[in-house]
């Protein structure tokens, strides 16, 4: 270590910092990880996990509903949100155990304090302790944002406090237009709340195709979701046990809670990086190179506090790289294109690779191929509910461009699609391929005809 007192200090315990740590320690280094909440991260503690359980929950309503067309009768159900809640937590308990047997495990120290930067090889802890380490990782993640200059902003929530609320309640306006906003969305409808999303933009979910979004606008509206586009929030006002809302255009209406979901930021604040002298994007994010170095040679940084692709995979692939590359003597790049992902909608998104717009930006002959069906389990249930998958191909070469699912399972499809689009398959091979049936995914192997419309 030439004097140093370890070889690798990470500043942040989520998912691309306890990668990186594990590996790193795996190919012996002496490694710290410094963490001032719990192990886990976003995605564990606060984001993907209990999201993803809470959707769970929230599906349930319609599933009562939809047994009955299937022979099934039942009593008067209910629901307990505290039930929820504490289940909820056991599981993250065990979770952030696991995240620490697995880094102690590997041979990691772990230290439960805030750590900022002091130095390119000096890392400064909440107890004033010192830590000196050849390499530091910056490992931080992202923090919600909530625009401080909206009058009553301090009455808001965000994803954070979502997942602990006292109660649910009757009413709630979402504020935002993105996978986080219709999320939460689906989950407080489908526990019972009357739902209204506001969103500045003429449609939902901005860089998805534009069929999918809006056909999920489409399928939001049936559910109950009262979607208000191209609208803002002027102001937040306390009114009662609740919040009162005034929008740009001056309307105005009551609520229980107001919950903003405008996008996250880098958690760079107070941070020391200025004293290191590390170099920030226009946003604030940490600007790193393809092998997450920073402008300090010495500090690298992974993750959502790079703000190139947020999402959990993305921070554990880069946190492994990084390892690999520094300690590990490979040279490892992480490819950022053609990322498969879900968004945990109701119903829910699956998509891989371009989308319309972007293919035709970029190639000159675009073939599309999709289809909207009524899903076979909804032929007995009587939903009014449809699915909606669509290729997108280049007409020259027939490769598969993009995959673009909006229904049941569709993130489970887009894992599996994810690995044919990175290959490089053509349509001719997806024609080529026995369907599975009856599945909604063989679909995607029986369309035959080019979209006209």
């Amino acid at each position: 270590m030439s004097g140093f007192d370890y070889d690798l200090v990470v500043i942040g315990a989520g998912s691309g910092g306890v990668r990186a740590a594990r590996i790193a320690a795996r190919h012996g280094a002496k490694v710290a990880v410094a963490e001032e909440y719990r192990v886990g991260g976003t995605c564990v503690i606060r984001g993907c996990v209990p999201k993803k359980l809470f959707v769970y929950a929230s599906k349930f309503a319609e599933e009562f509903e939809d047994a009955v067309g299937f022979g099934w009768t039942s009593s008067k159900v209910t629901f307990d949100w505290w039930t929820l809640v504490e289940n909820k937590n056991r599981e993250i308990d065990r979770l952030n155990k696991a995240y620490i047997r697995n880094l102690e495990g590997a041979g990691a120290e772990l230290i439960l304090e805030r750590a900022t930067v002091e130095h390119a090889n000096t890392v400064r802890l909440a107890s004033g302790r010192k830590l000196t380490a050849r390499y530091i990782l910056i490992a931080t993640g992202a923090t919600p944002f909530v625009p401080r200059h909206l009058p009553g902003h301090e009455l808001a929530i965000t994803s954070n406090e979502a997942f602990n609320l006292e109660s649910l309640p009757s009413r709630i306006v979402i504020v935002g237009g993105g996978y986080i906003a219709v999320e939460f969305a689906g989950i407080f409808s489908g526990l019972g709340v009357e739902t209204v999303l506001v969103y500045r933009g003429g449609q939902i979910l901005r860089g998805f195709d534009d069929d999918l979004r809006s056909h999920l606008a489409t399928e939001m509206k049936k559910k109950g979701i009262e979607l208000r586009t191209q609208s803002g929030v002027s102001a937040i006002e306390r009114s009662g046990d609740g919040v009162r809302v005034t929008l740009n255009d001056g309307t105005g209406f009551g609520a229980g809670q107001i919950m903003f979901a405008t996008g996250r930021i880098p958690n760079v604040m107070d941070l020391g990086l200025d004293k290191a002298g590390v170099e920030l994007t226009p946003h604030y994010a940490v600007k790193v190179d393809d092998y997450s170095q920073t402008s300090v040679p010495s500090i690298y940084a992974v993750g959502d506090v790079t703000n190139r692709v947020n999402l959990t995979p993305a921070a554990i692939r880069e946190g492994h790289a990084f390892a690999d590359t520094v300690f590990g003597g490979k040279d490892v790049k992480v490819d950022h294109s053609l990322i498969p992902t879900a968004v945990f909608s109701q119903p829910e998104i699956g998509t891989v690779g371009l989308t319309e717009h972007q293919a035709r930006e970029q190639f000159r002959a675009v073939d599309i191929y999709k289809t909207s069906f009524r899903p076979m389990r909804h032929t007995l249930s009587g939903r009014d509910e449809r699915m909606l998958m669509k290729l997108v191909v280049d007409g020259e070469t027939d490769r598969v461009l993009g995959c673009h699912i909006c229904g049941p399972d569709a993130g489970e499809m887009a894992q599996l699609l994810g690995i044919s689009v990175r290959l490089g398959a053509r349509k001719s091979d997806f024609d080529a391929t026995m369907a599975v049936h009856p599945t909604a995914a063989e679909e995607l192997v029986t369309l035959r005809e080019k979209w006209t419309g």
